[in-house]
């Protein structure tokens, strides 16, 4: 939905199960209806899309896509943003690291991205524009020296610089702005702010000077400012609060190095604060949230650098002395508490309070998607579920 002249805010559908199209566009046609007409029941509704890599190559065949524009229009829902960071199945069974696999040092997924923005050319309406979120390159676990690690972020930004020049070439062509939205992430390449910055300045900018002065007569400056253009940000709250990093600092450091940002996913992690409460109330209400399908790593304020441990048994075996810790939990934006245990909450709404000021994307997209594996007690009808973080959203903007 369109709200205050300023966002399309909606939800990722991420959250629903679609290991192919059929399961995604049934999933779709099960929620979504229901949930427009609870939300924006009189105009447009706005839609985060998530497909597979097989979901996606399914819906380039046969007539999938005429049936999928017809029900959106049918419907009075539109697709303004997607999800491709996971490519492979992201229910049901286990998914922890993998959800990098394939990287973007690989093939696989600069075809799969590249087929995805063909599809959201198609889909997205006349007159706005439209971005699909990935992963920050890679997972810094898989790479055991920094000589690999710099070989593999030079591969990932040659492929992001094929995806800038689709993009440049889509929009002179058609005039339709696209965009893709790196979104960091806690052991990914990319998980804080300067990491973004380093990435852009050693790696980005002079590969793509270097790539596109063969083909595009273009200056240096002028190339700068395409692949930034093409190639924005996608800021996860969630993800951001685990570096400890305050919205208004990432977004001025952002601002000033000429980096956009196309998307912010609004989700809250869990916040665990041992002041002052009963240690072993905590952790015990901690140890409910210890599932087997996603990675939850954990993130420890030390000085001003920040410790992250990859997964959350690490932290509940160790039950270090500390005053708090965080946890890559996507977890309900509604509630502020969990028990014993807190949300970053705050950090959804400082970023609101930000977006009074300077509106920086007109992309919103709830990414709650954990609520298959939250503790008994947080479960509730989906559907109910989904329409309650878009109220709250509403009422807070």
């Amino acid at each position: 939905m369109f709200i205050k002249n300023k966002y399309h805010l909606s939800y990722c559908t991420n959250i629903h199960p679609g290991q192919d199209w059929e399961s995604t566009f049934s999933s779709i046609k099960e929620h979504v209806p229901g949930i427009k007409k609870s939300v924006s029941p009189d105009s447009p509704f706005g839609l985060g899309l998530r497909l597979s890599n097989r979901a996606s190559e399914e819906l380039a065949l046969e007539n999938h896509m005429t049936e999928f524009l017809n029900w959106l229009q049918q419907e009075d829902v539109y697709i303004f943003t997607m999800n491709g960071f996971p490519y492979g199945n992201f229910h049901n069974e286990r998914v922890k690291d993998d959800v990098h696999t394939p990287d973007w040092t690989t093939k696989e997924r600069l075809t799969y991205t590249q087929r995805l923005f063909e599809q959201l050319a198609a889909l997205l309406p006349k007159g706005i524009n439209g971005g699909i979120s990935t992963s920050p390159v890679s997972y810094k676990h898989w790479f055991a020296s920094e000589r690999e690690k710099d070989t593999a972020l030079k591969k990932g930004a040659k492929h992001m610089v094929q995806i800038a020049i689709q993009l440049y070439e889509l929009e002179q062509r058609t005039g339709t702005y696209l965009h893709l939205d790196i979104e960091p992430e806690p052991d990914g390449f990319l998980e804080n702010t300067e990491e973004v910055l380093s990435f852009y300045s050693d790696y980005l900018i002079p590969i793509a000077q270097q790539e596109l002065s063969r083909t595009l007569d273009k200056d240096a400056s002028q190339l700068e400012e395409l692949v930034k253009r093409y190639i924005t940000i996608c800021y996860d709250i969630c993800h951001f609060s685990l570096a400890y990093e305050h919205p208004s600092e990432t977004f001025a450091k952002f601002k000033e190095a000429g980096i956009q940002v196309g998307k912010i996913q609004v989700s809250a992690a869990l916040k665990i604060l041992f002041t002052g409460k009963n240690r072993e109330e905590v952790w015990k209400v901690l140890e409910k949230f210890n599932e087997p399908v996603y990675l939850h790593q954990v993130t420890e304020k030390i000085g001003e650098r920040v410790k992250t441990y990859n997964d959350l048994p690490i932290v509940l075996e160790a039950k270090k002395e500390v005053d708090e810790l965080r946890a890559h939990y996507h977890v309900p934006i509604f509630l502020e508490r969990f028990g014993a245990l807190d949300s970053t909450q705050d950090q959804i709404l400082d970023t609101l309070d930000y977006l009074k000021k300077d509106s920086l994307t007109e992309h919103l997209e709830i990414e709650t998607y954990t609520w298959d594996v939250l503790p008994e007690g947080l479960k509730e009808n989906l559907s109910h579920s989904i329409v309650r973080e878009i109220e709250w959203l509403k009422a807070h903007i």
